[in-house]
């Protein structure tokens, strides 16, 4: 069937895409939910295109570094598998022409994805496009501009003329500036250019905390030049002052979405204020099957028999790595927990440690195991610091807890395998969604997580997986949380892993059937089109 009739053909717009280790465009969760769309949308056989960055230096290969503490690098990575589509586009920014070059990567044949790339020749700023989230927010902005501004006219030169346009995130925002000045130069007045492009716009929200959303000063933006032909009047009413890169994404699209269905609702709150925003609805994240999901442990799962054999294969294959990474050799027998994010306190990495009179001997006396990986932004200090502190763990207790460096697509793949359980413990209602734990379920790794983003969508408690606390919000959460998560782990946790490899194995088998369809990104895909962009035009 082709499933292309009667489907928009939408250009889909991310700061980054994670389509495979080795290609050094992406950072974390956002771009590796990006290059899932692209990806089932290549299955699926749908009208799309991607519109991204050719990040020259990539995000950051962070190591830990004699004293203990991560230390950033910035290697400058090419790739001889992009195609030059011949296409050049300019953006001024601080008031002086950029130049921009279009590349293609045609990995996915019928969802193709065109990159920008401001390393040519003639520039002034050539390293626009050089690191990805890389240095402050004048730069922060250029960058947006090239992916906003850059990518419209980009898809124009390439004779590409979308019926949507998705905004994941509020960074590609400033491509709606550029469609209204379109509208404008046809002689639309500002009002009836922006209600105009509205129709053909949706956009997806994911921080569901509003301090974390990106906001510019107006000066600075005028500076930039990302005003493109509007003035400060125009830019205020879609942004307000501070200009909010979110309340201009809600203000420019026709329908708005959150990545969970409980972030769907923390958005709605959360944003309820905004006058003349797109309806929020929520569409829960996926992850592509193919990439995610080892194909021994869905066979034997499909087959009805040797799953806890091929999670084994996994296990010792994820072991062996590590030892051949960090010199620790674990123990194939003993309960391993794997934990592997983005550094941020509100995640609660080390809720675990909290009480290390509990802790310690299961870890001296192997019966636990503790896997971490994770990367900071290079800016953050704050994250930095909990990236120390989790190897300063592996190095009390070298034989039961190992650190990860540099985590990236290969680590989560490995860990999301490999590991028995997947624990998560973010502080409500802080996750949006948490994909991470949908690919350990697609594998048979349980889930030990907090009700937050798509948990409370998936878990059977005891069933397909554990639940950490009652959903609890308020005062002394991370003590809740924290009794909780030892109150499982002990006394459920523990003795099923060790006592009962029955019910530990039908717990797996209940786990795959919850999350490999239902979480899928072939799914989501699905009702993006169905839901939101068969809408757009209405």
């Amino acid at each position: 069937m082709n499933n292309k009739e009667n489907k928009p053909l939408t250009a889909y717009f991310c700061m980054e895409y994670g389509l495979d280790e080795s290609f050094k465009i992406y950072s974390g969760g956002l771009g590796i939910l990006a290059g899932d769309i692209l990806k089932a949308a290549h299955d699926l056989d749908m009208p799309m295109v991607g519109i991204g960055i050719l990040w020259r230096q990539g995000y950051d290969r962070q190591v830990i570094a004699e004293n203990g503490k991560p230390m950033d690098c910035f290697p400058e990575y090419s790739y001889d598998f992009l195609k030059d589509t011949g296409v050049m586009v300019e953006v001024n920014i601080r008031n002086r022409p950029v130049k921009i070059k279009v590349w293609m990567c045609d990995q996915f044949g019928n969802v193709p994805l065109y990159l920008l790339d401001t390393n040519v020749d003639g520039n002034a700023d050539r390293l626009i496009t050089g690191q990805l989230y890389g240095w402050f927010n004048e730069e922060r902005i250029a960058q947006e501009m090239i992916l906003g501004i850059g990518g419209v006219r980009a898809l124009r030169a390439l004779g590409i003329n979308p019926q949507v346009y998705h905004f994941n995130d509020s960074h590609p925002m400033f491509a709606g500036f550029e469609l209204i000045r379109e509208q404008m130069k046809y002689g639309l007045s500002f009002e009836k250019a922006k209600a105009k492009i509205r129709k053909h716009i949706t956009f997806t929200t994911h921080t569901p905390v509003e301090a974390g959303n990106e906001k510019h000063d107006h000066v600075l933006l005028r500076y930039m030049g990302a005003y493109n032909s509007l003035n400060y009047r125009q830019v205020m009413s879609i942004g307000g002052s501070p200009f909010n890169m979110t309340v201009a994404g809600l203000r420019l699209s026709y329908m708005a979405n959150g990545v969970a269905q409980l972030h769907g609702e923390t958005a709605k709150k959360m944003w309820s204020y905004v006058e003349d925003a797109a309806p929020i609805i929520a569409i829960t994240n996926g992850v592509h099957n193919g990439t995610w999901q080892d194909k021994n442990v869905y066979a034997a799962y499909k087959a009805g028999e040797g799953l806890l054999s091929a999670h084994m294969d996994a296990k010792r294959n994820m072991i062996d790595e590590i030892e051949k990474r960090n010199g620790i050799k674990l123990d194939e027998n003993t309960l391993t927990i794997g934990f592997a994010r983005r550094a941020a306190s509100y995640k609660r990495g080390d809720l675990i440690f909290g009480n290390m009179d509990l802790i310690e001997p299961l870890l001296n006396q192997n019966k636990l195991q503790i896997i971490f990986s994770g990367k900071a932004h290079p800016n953050d200090l704050e994250g930095k610091a909990i990236v120390a502190k989790m190897y300063e763990m592996s190095c009390k207790y070298p034989n039961a807890i190992v650190f990860l460096q540099d985590y990236d697509m290969h680590i989560g793949a490995m860990l999301t395998r490999g590991c028995d359980v997947w624990l998560n413990n973010p502080r409500r209602p802080m996750e949006a969604s948490g994909t991470s734990g949908m690919k350990a379920a697609m594998n048979g790794v349980l889930n030990f997580s907090v009700l937050d983003g798509w948990w409370p969508e998936g878990c059977e408690h005891g069933v397909n997986g554990w639940q950490i606390g009652s959903g609890y919000e308020g005062p002394n959460q991370d003590e809740h949380d924290r009794e909780s998560l030892y109150n499982v782990l002990f006394n459920e946790v523990i003795p099923i892993y060790y006592d009962n490899k029955d019910k530990w194995e039908d717990m797996m088998k209940n786990s795959i059937a919850m999350s490999t369809e239902k979480f899928s990104a072939a799914r989501m895909v699905n009702e993006y089109y169905d839901l939101m962009y068969s809408k757009c035009g209405e």
